[in-house]
């Protein structure tokens, strides 16, 4: 158990880039306006990128969940692949996408907040879940909408899960921190 706490806690910080390089990421979108197509494209492509590489990182960390874990990695990534690959039918493509990419994550948010061990600010996963499944549903429905409510919605959608993230990687090094200390004095650390 040792050996395992001291691993995981040791990523703490990867977590942590992961989740500042998300959230400036979404007030970057925030704050970018363009009208082009190309543009809103590109950004939703580097969100997929980003999010599938981090899928995958954390799919080199965990046990359980792990497949889920590398489908949704290896989903995002192609996602980024395929929005930088039809740039002429952006809106459609990226609308679609990102929909269906949010209510995937939504629900792997909700079951790994519901089911999961309830860590300090595990509701953090439950709120990021629903946001993502409604932004998902709500895409679905209505894809002729403006690139700038498109951009907006992937704004703040990067900065909950950057927030998310920066959450899950001070939890993370405080839970290696008590399983340390119970190594150190010889007794099992509480959940």
């Amino acid at each position: 158990m040792r050996a395992g706490a001291r691993e995981a806690s040791a990523m703490w910080w990867w977590f942590l880039l992961l989740g500042i390089l998300w959230t400036w990421f979404g007030m970057y979108v925030l704050s970018y306006r363009v009208g082009s197509l190309a543009a809103v494209a590109a950004f939703v492509g580097v969100a997929f990128l980003f999010s599938g590489i981090s899928q995958l990182v954390v799919a080199s960390r965990v046990r359980s969940w792990r497949w889920l874990y590398i489908i949704s990695g290896i989903l995002g990534v192609a996602a980024g692949i395929g929005t930088f690959i039809w740039p002429d039918i952006t809106l459609y493509v990226v609308s679609i996408l990102v929909a269906w990419y949010l209510i995937f994550f939504g629900i792997i948010h909700l079951v790994d907040a519901l089911a999961g061990p309830k860590v300090g600010w595990w509701w953090t996963g439950l709120l990021l879940g629903i946001a993502e499944l409604i932004l998902g549903i709500w895409a679905v429905r209505s894809w002729e909408r403006s690139l700038l409510t498109l951009m907006t919605l992937v704004g703040v959608w990067a900065i909950v899960y950057g927030v998310n993230e920066i959450f899950a990687a001070f939890t993370l090094r405080e839970t290696g921190k008590r399983a340390e200390q119970a190594a150190d004095s010889g007794r099992v650390p509480d959940s």
